[in-house]
């Protein structure tokens, strides 16, 4: 069908010259661009939203502050202060009870959503659910937190303060005309000012909010974010100033040796991330055991609270001071062990008992307190290898955070902005990573995914360019179209179809003009499937009913597979902007499926070298 015979002389067909320009004009697929008129205005909001994702960050701050010194001091105040000085005595075992008491009632007639740390919640939303968080959440999940926390929960209030400003995202998203992807940048961007507002670390907000809940990395989506946390962290300095949250001084650069056991330390502390990460849902596991209902395992949880604290006071509510005071080289030594033993006794229970907290704060003492029992190992090892025991604390808190939670980038980052020590960046580098590697060689999910991919959902793991992004369409589509001729007869063309001459076998083919410029598509079903009594003179450019959906070469797949799916064609002409809208070829979704070739072809020969590897090892341990 490609070399129909051209009668000398023909008449022109009864089609416009300029038709099939226009037509083919009007259907390619549109071109992609990184930012559009629409990030300005979603940028406007995220920065709206950052002000008040920091007002609510000091609402919660204050109101932990005021439920602590109702609770524990009988006085009405909002400062915020720890609970390890209270004089309650025995009594003091009751109040953590009393807080998960009304926790569990708030979850059961509230929203069971704030149960937890809150941040694989939103994460549950923003994959399944179009970033849509029930409204309730903004005020209910701040509000269990202050009351889990101030009452002597050993949690960080970070958790419940990303949570509430991703609520709160998520909020003016449903509340305006927005796109289900400019809802999750929204939800992204008030998580992030919440973090940024609590801590002051913007950059490392950004970063959390790509690792944890934006599953991508696009100027569409960065530029929001980035906004936002910028300006909660200056709200932040003009509110309480721009000290860092956990100074470290005096700080001397790292040698060679120093920069190894450093190194060495994230590793071990990625071991031990991965087993409390275990731990924690081992625990979830026990309670989910119990004959009661799960309205009463706060309460539960709030008992060991009580009774771990009554033995170590320090292990109740955030504990921002206890980090402090590990970085800074004022807690060490068995004081230290034993304090980050009953916190991760006392968290874990309180955490897998299903109340509210965040995990950022408690994982901090923790790793913080083993990497400086680490470091003063190392010391007492390598003598002359200059080990810092605060630097190695610092590496500790971080690489058990990027261990339990994967957030590489976050943890350095966020070590960095909280005490602004550069000196520290290095061993936070290198042990970080340490403890990522460790952690995905040992566990397959994290302390923020295990909950959601218990119920099935399946959470991105790695962010990769799109491969149907990199390939065009002209390395992709199937050169030597078989094409139908606008002045053919339908006889004729039903003839040449009914011969199973090479060709006859498509289910769609393009139409040409005299000019060789593409008019339309018309199916097998519009060529064989008319009337028996229908008039087969007619031409096949009078079949042609709608405006030809092409692609141009030059085009992604990405774009192309778009396209198809917009218009709901499984094919679409290629045609080259050289010469305009000459038909070069077509791009069916077999062509699409083919293009993935090469990269299995990789994946098969890495696999194939893995193999070989694994082989020659089982011959040499044999032999």
């Amino acid at each position: 069908m490609e070399e129909y015979d051209r009668a000398s002389g023909a008449d022109r067909l009864p089609v416009a010259p300029s038709l099939a320009p226009t037509l083919a004009a009007a259907n390619v697929p549109r071109p992609s661009v990184l930012v559009d008129r629409r990030v300005v205005l979603v940028s406007a909001l995220a920065i709206v939203i950052a002000v008040g994702a920091t007002l609510v960050a000091r609402l919660l701050t204050a109101l932990i502050g005021l439920i602590t010194n109702l609770a524990y001091y009988g006085r009405v105040s909002t400062a915020f202060v720890s609970p390890a000085d209270h004089h309650l005595g025995v009594a003091s075992v009751a109040v953590p009870v009393v807080g998960g008491l009304i926790v569990g009632v708030m979850a059961r007639w509230g929203s069971q959503a704030i149960r937890g740390h809150g941040i694989p919640e939103a994460m549950e939303q923003v994959l399944l659910n179009q970033s849509r968080i029930p409204p309730r959440l903004t005020f209910l999940k701040p509000l269990s937190a202050a009351v889990a926390i101030g009452t002597g929960g050993p949690f960080g209030a970070e958790g419940p303060i990303i949570a509430t400003g991703g609520a709160l995202g998520s909020l003016v998203g449903q509340l305006l005309a927005v796109t289900a992807a400019e809802r999750k940048t929204l939800l992204a961007a008030g998580a992030a000012a919440g973090m940024a507002a609590t801590f002051g670390s913007p950059v490392a907000a950004v970063l959390l909010a790509i690792e944890l809940l934006l599953f991508e990395l696009r100027a569409r989506s960065i530029v929001p974010v980035a906004l936002a946390s910028a300006t909660a962290a200056g709200l932040r300095v003009a509110l309480v100033g721009a000290e860092p949250m956990f100074p470290l001084t005096d700080v001397a650069a790292p040698a060679v040796a120093a920069l190894a056991a450093y190194i060495a330390i994230g590793a071990l502390v990625g071991v031990a991330a991965v087993y409390v990460t275990r731990l924690v849902y081992v625990i979830e596991d026990a309670f989910a055991e119990l004959p009661i209902h799960w309205m009463w395992w706060p309460a539960l949880g709030g008992v060991v609270v009580g009774l771990v604290g009554l033995v170590a006071p320090r292990t109740l509510g955030v504990g921002y001071d206890n980090i402090s005071g590990i970085v800074a080289g004022d807690l060490a030594g068995r004081t230290l062990l034993l304090l980050c033993a009953f916190k991760l006794v006392s968290w874990s229970i309180a955490l897998g008992s299903g109340t509210s907290g965040g995990t950022l704060a408690p994982l901090f003492t923790i790793g913080g307190g083993l990497g400086a029992a680490l470091g003063a190992a190392g010391i007492a090892l390598l003598p002359h290898a200059g080990l810092d025991p605060r630097i190695a604390a610092l590496v500790g808190m971080a690489a058990i955070f990027a261990g339990a939670s994967r957030a590489l980038l976050t943890s350095i980052v966020f070590a960095f902005e909280t005490t602004l020590q550069p000196l520290g960046l290095l061993p936070l580098l290198g042990g970080c990573t340490a403890a990522y590697l460790v952690s995905c060689l040992m566990m397959r999910t994290t302390i923020m995914t295990e909950k959601i991919v218990r119920r099935g959902v399946r959470v991105p793991e790695e962010y990769v360019a799109d491969f149907l992004d990199q390939v065009l369409v002209r390395d992709a589509a199937s050169a030597g179209v078989v094409a139908l001729r606008a002045r053919d007869t339908l006889a004729r063309v039903r003839t040449w179809l009914g011969s199973g001459a090479p060709g006859t076998q498509h289910q769609g083919f393009p139409v040409l003009d005299e000019q060789d410029r593409l008019i339309g598509v018309l199916t097998r079903r519009d060529l064989v499937g008319l009337a028996a009594d229908e008039d087969t003179s007619r031409q096949v450019h009078q079949l042609v009913a709608r405006p030809p959906i092409i692609v141009y070469d030059d085009c992604s797949l990405r774009e192309a597979a778009d396209h198809m799916t917009h218009h709901d064609v499984g094919r679409l002409p290629v045609v080259t902007r050289a010469v305009p809208h000459r038909l070069v070829g077509m791009l069916t979704r077999s062509d699409l499926l083919r293009a993935h070739r090469p990269r299995l072809a990789e994946q098969r020969q890495a696999g194939r070298v893995l193999n070989v590897g694994r082989g020659r090892r089982k011959r040499s341990a044999s032999a």
